[in-house]
């Protein structure tokens, strides 16, 4: 993906969350150190079990993550669209 200038949120409620973590989604897949940085949601896990409560088909890929600040993290998720990727590559 290119780098793209943060956009400013002026919503932070969930269903704006929702809204921008779906929008993400359909670019490709996401894990949750990026949707905490990307999107500004601290609880990556609470809006896609609503968005797959919505029958949004969202799948995940557990695998070992680095974070920002170097610490690797065993289990992270990331996400993406059942239907577009055939096969997750971490």
């Amino acid at each position: 993906m290119s780098e793209q200038p943060p956009k400013k949120i002026t919503n932070n409620s969930a269903a704006s969350q929702r809204k921008r973590l779906l929008e993400r989604l359909h670019q490709g897949p996401i894990n949750t150190f990026e949707i905490t940085a990307e999107l500004g949601i601290c609880q990556p896990a609470a809006r896609i079990c609503e968005l797959r409560g919505q029958g949004h088909p969202i799948q995940t890929h557990l695998g070992e993550l680095v974070d920002p600040f170097g610490y690797r993290h065993e289990k992270s998720a990331t996400y993406y669209l059942g239907g577009t990727t055939t096969e997750f590559h971490a």
